[in-house]
């Protein structure tokens, strides 16, 4: 299919009121803001990672309040079952003729909505977290047999703190690899607390979020649209061998003990083909893939046991990968 330039400007112009919705309810973390988005319209799910009180749930907040799509948030706790998320069978008296037969029916958890927000996900234990491997990367449940499957678009919002934070729990390999991203928020500037304070305080209840003034702007039909638009943007064959190659490169490189697999080089690829098309271009280059391989890989790669004794930092190493691999020229 071959993309429109009026549906390219007009899809980055929509994106661009999207991210202005956000943005009246987030002070600063245009970075943070620009790959939420990015990863909505690759279809991926998202782990925003930082220390509490940074803002992470009203990021997700508002993003949920900027798209009219159905939102559930599910608050991730030690005791959490997995059927808690994804729902469980109830024995209906009045589902069968006679009331000694009854039959069985699916209760449906929060999962079943469009946008999850699954808030401190890492303080539950692996059997609850494991719940959501076939959500997010099959987008259906199976309960007691029965296979389920789930709305689209869907896309799951999580936050954890980091694991030095008492009570939490690292999250398993295979349910990191399912997520798009991973996204670190950090500290704000001086100016950019000073303004969040205002906005926090000024004629608010100690129990309310800024949320007020983000209203509506993209509905389940629009979001699809744009995501159908992202999977034909023009990706050169030599930019996606360019994203293998990154991954690839991680399995060698000196500080890691484990490397990225290819699931890592196809959300390169996504994400690149959602940032064109925010930035109204029909095709991706090498700097597209360059700009999202922190997000992209920082959470598929583990440290080796040397370069944690040294205090390498898993960004540190992979800004030195990047550099060393040759961008292909377009």
């Amino acid at each position: 299919m071959q993309l429109n330039p009026a549906d390219i400007t007009r899809a980055a112009d929509v994106l661009a009121a999207l991210r202005d919705e956000v943005a009246k309810a987030v002070v600063g973390q245009r970075q943070v803001v620009d790959q939420t988005l990015i990863a909505l319209v690759a279809s991926g799910h998202v782990l925003i990672e930082g220390v509490p009180g940074l803002g992470k749930t009203l990021l997700a907040r508002a993003l949920a309040q900027a798209l009219s799509l159905e939102c559930s948030r599910v608050q991730f706790t030690p005791d959490l079952m997995p059927s808690d998320i994804t729902g469980h069978t109830v024995l209906d008296m009045t589902a069968a003729g006679t009331p000694e037969v009854g039959a069985l029916r699916v209760r449906r958890g929060p999962v079943f909505t469009n946008l999850l927000l699954a808030d401190e996900i890492n303080r539950a234990p692996a059997k609850t977290q494991s719940a959501l491997l076939e959500v997010m990367q099959e987008y259906q449940v199976t309960i007691e047999g029965q296979t389920l499957p789930l709305t689209k678009p869907f896309m799951v919002l999580a936050t954890q703190n980091p694991l030095e934070t008492e009570g939490t729990y690292p999250l398993p390999e295979a349910q990191l690899d399912r997520f798009l991203f991973k996204i670190e928020v950090n500290y704000p500037s001086l100016d950019e607390e000073a303004a969040i304070v205002k906005r926090t305080t000024l004629q608010q209840a100690g129990d309310q979020l800024p949320l007020a003034g983000v209203q509506a702007r993209l509905d389940q039909r629009a979001v699809l649209s744009l995501q159908k638009m992202a999977a034909y943007v023009r990706t050169d064959d030599r930019v996606v061998e360019y994203a293998v190659r990154i991954a690839r490169t991680t399995r060698d490189w000196n500080g890691f003990a484990v490397g990225a697999g290819s699931r890592a080089a196809i959300a390169l690829v996504r994400a690149a083909r959602a940032a064109a098309l925010l930035n109204a271009r029909d095709f991706v280059t090498p700097d597209d893939i360059k700009q999202y391989a922190l997000p992209v890989l920082r959470h598929r790669v583990l440290l080796s046991p040397d370069a944690q004794l040294e205090g390498r930092r898993v960004d540190e190493l992979l800004a030195a990968l990047l550099d060393s691999v040759e961008a292909p020229r377009l």
